[in-house]
Order: C-alpha cells, then structure tokens, then sequence
C-alpha cells in the first residue's frame, strides 16, 4: 500500500500539517466541548474514543482521496488549535472545505485564515472547480466565514437527518476574488 505525504502549509498565524497519533491528548478536548461540537455531525461531544475514529478517518481519507484534513497549529504558541482541511466522503454532496477550532481560538480569524489557504489549495494544486461549506442553518460563526471567503448561499439540503446550508465557491468567482485582493487585472 502506497503511503501519501501530507503536505505541510503555513499561513501568517498557522501551520498545517498532517495529523500523527501523538494529536489525540490536544483533540480530545476540543471535539469534548458541548460548545464546539453543537453543529459538527449530531451536536454531540465525542469522548476519547470517538474522537480517535475521527482522528483516524481524517488520516484515512487522505489515503483514499489525496486530500483531507489538517491539524491547525498556532504558531505563536505551538499548540494545536483545531483541524481545517478538504472533506469528501461518499454519499458527501461535493468537496468541502471546512474548520472547527477549539473555542478559545474563536472569533480571532483563524478559520478565516486557514479557509483561504484550503481554497487556494484545491483549486491550485487539485484543480478543483467548485468547493462547498456544509453548514448549520444556526452557525452563524462559520456562515460568516464562508462569506468571507467569497462562498454564497447555494442551496440547503437534508443531510444525514438534518437540514444543513450548502455554500460554495467556483474556480471563476475564486480567482476574482484573489485578483481584487492583489489588486491586479488579469
């Protein structure tokens, strides 16, 4: 079996990287708070074994997708903060780019931050046409972000038993909004 490398990417105020099994004591608390896990799958809080099956499943998917999640690591401090990545299981309606960061890391724009580098990396290196934001119609936090991001309101969907928002970003409205941001006209 073929081992893929998980890239590393690095923002002004976060690194991405790939996780290691040495993650789990830092994301046991963020995938235990009530306050984090509220939209993220049923709302329920995931105890340390749930939360070692998704660890687990993030790394999985990027062995059978080429992409996936990365662990979101504060520069500042080193602390690993979160996970943000690209998420496209089967029966998934399209590649998503999402983020859950833990709640002391709220509103200071890293999801923001790591949101652009997830875009640009799957339209640049994976040629993605279209990306996605699976979101719960009450998570006006990551609705913010999304928008930010330039994603719109595309539809809402039954997903799992639960009605959910499905905003997105094409390649064309993408590139726009990096030509805006560097000023350029090409």
């Amino acid at each position: 079996m073929t081992t893929i490398t998980i890239p590393t990417l690095t923002t002004q105020r976060l690194t991405l990287r790939g996780f290691t099994a040495a993650d789990l004591d830092a994301l046991v608390p963020i995938y235990a708070d009530p306050q984090v896990s509220r939209y993220i799958g049923d709302g329920t809080p995931a105890d340390r074994a749930t939360t070692w099956r998704a660890l687990a499943g993030m790394l999985g998917h990027w062995q059978l997708r080429g992409y996936g999640m990365w662990a979101l690591i504060e520069r500042a401090t080193g602390r690993l903060i979160g996970r943000a990545g690209l998420y496209n299981p089967e029966g998934w309606p399209g590649l998503e780019a999402g983020w859950l960061l833990a709640r002391d890391r709220w509103g200071r724009g890293f999801a923001t931050e790591a949101g652009r580098t997830i875009l640009a990396y799957a339209f640049t290196q994976l040629g993605a046409d279209h990306v996605i934001s699976v979101i719960h119609p009450a998570n006006a936090a990551s609705i913010r972000v999304a928008e930010r991001l330039g994603e719109h309101l595309e539809r809402e969907i039954d997903l799992k038993g639960q009605r959910v928002l499905v905003y997105g970003i094409n390649r064309h409205r993408w590139q726009q909004g990096q030509q805006e941001q560097t000023g350029s006209s090409t």
